[in-house]
């Protein structure tokens, strides 16, 4: 097996690989969070996994680095990301609004990753605590996983950098509306001496993504991973590739954000001609850095088919502004992106209809 190097073998293998086991992995997390003693805690874990498959999918993609290994890094995605969307719906919905309860929730994310660390209390300030053990199942999967990984020194110092950046913002932007905007300012100014050619959103965009921490762990799982690509793999995908990433998915919420009221980076460009121009520049430069990685034509791929998956969500139908984006974006990408745009559409059918026949058939 070998790293998939265009886009026909990489969607057989997604659609043949990937996509099952990623299924399986979450059926047996929903199996778990079912058997959590507390209602809202039960609640929110069963609703952190109703229509999120995709963000496990997505990031999955990349445990095909690690060739022979690829089944072990889905469980440890699909575990990771667990904890990221049943976190976000926790601090979403959370009674407190409280900056300590968020941090202490989020050491959990720190705890997958770091194996020099005692596993914590992650309910310290919340009143709903009894989860049955769930949120420290999942974090022991990716440890357990991370424990057989001899490169993990090696990886290490970049997947923690990237776990904190992550962290940070989930606590800023779940804080009180009143607040969030301060803190995230304040935050990036701490940063901007590193990023100074971003705005405050645009950085806040960069670390709300996985991809460069899958990326780290995929090539740790290879034996013929060499300890100085983990320099070059975190400045392949952080921050432009997850900053495009970030982006794209808050590009096609803003319809759904603005109705809820809820916080979207995509909101604070000037006007939609400079968003384009800015998706286009981070596009370019997220091409150009994971150009000089290992397998450089999947990581392109991962790149363009950022374009394709988000563009083809039927929320970009429901805003007109976005809907005349689309033809000038997907250009970007030229028929990489154009194929996963078709195959999105088409997979995103298959889904509806697989979903309808699954209700009727249990309705008789």
């Amino acid at each position: 097996m070998a790293v998939p190097n265009n886009s026909l073998r990489l969607t057989l293998e997604v659609y043949q690989k990937v996509i099952p086991t990623v299924r399986r992995e979450l059926e047996y997390w929903k199996k778990r969070a079912e058997m959590i003693p507390n209602g809202e805690l039960r609640r929110q874990a069963l609703q952190s996994m109703e229509g999120k498959d995709f963000h496990c999918e997505g990031g999955a993609i990349l445990s095909l680095i690690s060739e022979e290994r690829w089944e072990e890094v889905i469980k440890f995605i699909v575990s990771y990301q667990t904890i990221c969307d049943y976190l976000d719906n926790l601090c979403d919905r959370s009674k407190s609004n409280d900056p300590k309860d968020f941090m202490t929730l989020h050491n959990s994310l720190r705890d997958a990753l770091d194996l020099e660390q005692e596993v914590g209390d992650y309910y310290l300030y919340r009143s709903d605590r009894e989860d049955g053990g769930y949120l420290k199942a999942l974090v022991g999967t990716c440890r357990n996983f991370l424990l057989t990984l001899s490169n993990y020194p090696f990886i290490r110092e970049g997947i923690l950098e990237l776990c904190q950046l992550y962290c940070d913002l989930q606590v800023h932007k779940h804080v009180i509306k009143e607040e969030r905007l301060h803190r995230l300012q304040r935050w990036y100014e701490n940063h901007k001496k590193a990023f100074p050619y971003m705005d405050w959103y645009e950085f806040s965009a960069c670390c709300g993504s996985t991809l460069g921490i899958f990326c780290l762990v995929s090539y740790g799982a290879r034996e013929d991973f060499r300890p100085e690509h983990a320099k070059k793999i975190l400045a392949g995908y952080f921050p432009h590739l997850q900053g495009f990433h970030i982006l794209l998915d808050y590009l096609i919420d803003q319809k759904e954000d603005q109705e809820g009221g809820d916080l979207n980076f995509c909101a604070y460009y000037r006007h939609p001609e400079e968003l384009f121009q800015r998706l286009t520049e981070f596009f370019r430069e997220a091409d150009r850095m994971v150009g000089q990685l290992p397998h450089p034509y999947f990581h392109r791929m991962v790149n363009r088919g950022l374009l394709g998956v988000y563009l083809s969500d039927e929320k970009v139908n429901q805003q007109p502004i976005v809907k005349e984006m689309v033809e000038g974006l997907l250009k970007l990408g030229g028929r990489t992106s154009y194929f996963f745009y078709l195959n999105g559409k088409g997979y995103r059918l298959w889904k509806r209809l697989f979903q309808q026949e699954k209700e009727r058939s249990e309705s008789c």
